[in-house]
């Protein structure tokens, strides 16, 4: 006869602990911060001025640099614009907004350019590119540092 096992209150499943335990070594690595927990006071959003947003919500700023959206609320087309994949800003916004590293975000790209469905949003190489870009393109979505001066672009909160 087979028996069947049981988990006492004591034991939980091997899955569970290796959760558990990956996470309490998370925590210790990051000084008790959970990766990916980046402040969004380090970068704001961009919008250009003629669109009419006032804030935007983390799902649909995901949505638009993934592609997964492709137009605004008013219909117009979005552009989505990333910074270089090295610098300090799109990784914090990676990883506040994204909720994904860099590298987790290139090999996404990779996998839909190598399927031929889409392409990534260009990366630019400076706040002041991107700015540019916003101002350029009605429907266009940025991020910069704090500090970067916007000129007429509207800087829009995340909620």
């Amino acid at each position: 006869m087979i028996r069947p096992r049981l988990y006492s209150r004591q034991h939980a499943p091997r899955s569970t602990r290796r959760a558990l335990l990956w996470s309490l070594v998370g925590a210790c690595a990051f000084g008790g911060r959970v990766a990916g927990a980046a402040s969004t006071s380090e970068f704001r959003v961009l919008v250009n001025p003629d669109n009419p947003l006032t804030s935007v919500s983390r799902d649909l700023v995901t949505d638009l640099f993934l592609k997964r959206a492709t137009r605004w609320h008013d219909g117009e087309t979005a552009h989505p614009v990333d910074q270089r994949a090295d610098a300090r800003v799109r990784q914090s916004f990676s990883d506040s907004v994204l909720r994904r590293s860099v590298s987790a975000i290139k090999r996404f790209w990779q996998q839909r350019i190598f399927s031929g469905r889409e392409l990534p949003p260009p990366e630019l190489e400076s706040d002041e590119a991107v700015v540019s870009y916003v101002l350029k393109h009605r429907g266009a979505i940025g991020y910069v540092t704090t500090g970067a001066k916007l000129g007429l672009a509207k800087a829009v909160p995340i909620q």
